[in-house]
C-alpha cells in the first residue's frame, strides 16, 4: 500500500465501536516483540487537559536531552501528528513502514481467530513500532477514550500516571456521573506507581485517592491553592508552584490560557515524583515549560486569530475565563461549531452569559456528527446574541469571520473538527502562496 492507501484503510476502520480486551492488545504487542518493554512510559488520562499535560511532559524530557516519543489523539490535519519524536512529527515513510509491520501481524493473528484491532488500537500498535524503531527512551502516552479499558492501558509498568481534570463527556461510553467517569480514568493507576491527579473536584478526587490506596500507589493531588499567577500578558503567564511535594519553583508558559497553569503544575509534579538522581533541574523544567507549544489550545494562528479546542462544557468554561480577560481590551468575534454528541446548548449558554461578543458566525463540522447550522444560530439568538450569521461552509464562514473581526480578536471554538478545518484551510493557502 501507499501512504495514502494506508491512511484510507485506517480511516475506514470503525472508530466508535466495541473495544477489544486488553489481553487482545497485549497479545498483539507480544507478537510485535513487546516494543514497550524498552521504553520508560508516562501514562496520562483525563477529560480535559491531557494533551497539554502530555506536551508539557515531552517538552521537559526533550529539554533534559532525553530521546522522547509522544503519542496523542486526535490529529487535527494529518494522522502523523499522533506520533512525535523529539518534537518532530514522524515522516510518511516511517509511518508506512510501521503500518506494514502491524498489518502483517494483524493478518497472521486474524488467521488464528483474533479480531481485527479497532481504529485506536491499530494506531496505538503502529505507534509502538514507530517509537521502538526511533529508539525513544521516554514515551509520553495519552489515553484515547476512558482509561481502564483503553488500549494504552495494556502497558503494565509505567514510571508515573497522571489523571487530569474530569468532567461529563462521552457519557454514553464512560458513565453519566463524575464519579463513574473518574473510576474509568483511575483504571490506569498501577500497583505502587506514583499517580498525579487534579484534586480540584472533590467527587473525582475521592475516587482516585481510594483507587490509589488500593494499589499502594503514592498519590499527589494538585489543587488551585498550590499554584499562583503573578503576571499575565497577551503572550505569556508567569506563575509559581508551591505544592509541598517539592521546593517552590517559578515558571513561565507561552500561552494566554490560564488553564494551562494547572496543566503545567500537574506535568511538573509528574516529572518530580518519577525522577531519579536529580536529572531534571529547575533550569531544565523552566525551559521545557516555557518552550511547550500545543496545537489547537488557545493557539494564535494569525494575528488576532486564536483557535481553541474547547469542545465540552468544562472546556468552554475554561475558554471563557481567558476570553473574558482579553475582551477587556479588544472586541471579540466568535466562530463556533459543535458536533451532535456534545451538549452544545449549555456551551452556547455559557459563552453568551460570560462574554460580550460583538458578533457570532456559526458553521458546520464533523461529517455524520455535524449539527445543522440553524440550531446553534437559534440558540445564540435565544441567549441574547443579536449579531449572528449562519454559514454552513467552514471556509466561507472563516472568511466571513475574518472580515467581521476587524482590529479585534477572533476566537474559533466549539469542536476539534473546527480547529482541524481551520488549520487545513490555512495550510492550503500557505501552500498555494508558496
Amino acid at each position: 500500500m501507499t501512504y495514502q492507501e494506508a491512511v484510507a484503510y485506517i480511516d475506514e476502520t470503525p472508530k466508535f465501536t466495541k473495544k477489544n480486551s486488553l489481553e487482545h492488545t497485549r497479545a498483539f504487542l507480544k507478537r510485535l516483540g513487546d516494543p514497550q518493554e524498552n521504553m520508560k512510559i508516562l501514562h496520562v488520562a483525563g477529560t480535559n487537559g491531557k494533551g497539554s499535560v502530555c506536551s508539557f511532559l515531552a517538552s521537559m524530557l526533550k529539554a533534559a536531552g532525553k530521546r522522547t516519543g509522544l503519542f496523542t489523539s486526535p490529529h487535527l490535519v494529518k494522522i502523523n501528528e499522533r506520533f512525535v519524536v523529539d518534537e518532530e512529527e514522524i515522516g510518511d515513510e516511517e509511518f508506512l513502514e510501521a503500518f506494514h509491520t502491524v498489518m502483517d501481524c494483524v493478518r497472521e493473528m486474524r488467521e488464528e481467530g483474533y479480531p481485527h484491532p479497532t481504529y485506536f488500537e491499530l494506531l496505538f500498535l503502529i505507534g509502538m513500532k514507530i517509537f521502538e524503531k526511533a529508539g525513544v527512551e521516554y514515551l509520553v502516552l495519552e489515553t484515547g477514550l476512558g482509561g481502564r479499558l483503553d488500549a494504552t492501558n495494556s502497558i503494565a509498568h509505567p514510571l508515573v500516571t497522571v489523571i487530569t481534570s474530569i468532567s461529563l463527556d462521552h457519557t454514553e461510553y464512560l458513565g453519566d456521573t463524575i464519579a463513574a467517569i473518574a473510576g474509568e480514568k483511575a483504571g490506569i493507576i498501577k500497583e505502587g506507581v506514583p499517580v498525579v491527579y487534579d484534586a480540584s473536584c472533590p467527587e473525582s478526587a475521592e475516587v482516585i485517592r481510594k483507587k490509589a490506596e488500593e494499589l499502594h500507589a503514592p498519590a499527589y493531588g494538585i489543587t488551585p491553592k498550590m499554584y499562583k499567577i503573578s503576571k499575565t500578558t497577551k503572550k505569556h503567564i508567569d506563575f509559581c508552584i508551591d505544592c509541598g511535594y517539592y521546593d517552590c519553583i517559578e515558571l513561565t508558559i507561552s500561552s494566554v490560557a490560564e488553564y494551562q497553569v494547572k496543566n503545567a503544575a500537574e506535568a511538573v509534579t509528574a516529572i518530580r515524583v518519577m525522577e531519579q538522581g536529580g536529572e531534571f533541574s529547575d533550569e531544565v523544567i523552566r525551559s521545557g515549560i516555557e518552550k511547550m507549544r500545543w496545537q489547537g489550545r488557545m493557539e494564535q494562528v494569525l494575528p488576532g486569530v486564536i483557535i481553541d479546542g474547547a469542545h465540552n462544557e468544562a472546556g468552554v468554561e475554561e475558554f471563557v475565563k481567558t476570553a473574558r480577560r482579553l475582551e477587556a481590551d479588544d472586541p471579540v468575534t466568535l466562530l463556533f461549531a459543535a458536533v451532535g454528541d456534545k451538549d452544545y446548548r449549555h456551551m452556547i449558554e455559557t459563552i453568551c452569559r460570560e462574554l460580550r461578543l460583538e458578533r457570532v458566525i456559526v458553521t458546520e463540522v464533523g461529517g455524520y456528527r455535524s449539527v445543522d447550522v440553524r440550531k446553534p444560530e437559534a440558540l445564540f439568538r435565544e441567549f441574547g446574541q443579536k449579531q449572528v450569521t449562519a454559514c454552513p461552509d467552514v471556509e466561507e464562514a472563516f472568511d466571513e469571520a475574518m472580515k467581521e473581526k476587524g482590529d479585534g480578536i477572533l476566537f474559533c471554538v466549539g469542536s476539534l473538527y473546527l480547529v482541524g478545518s481551520i488549520k487545513s484551510i490555512l495550510k492550503k493557502r500557505r501552500t498555494a502562496h508558496d
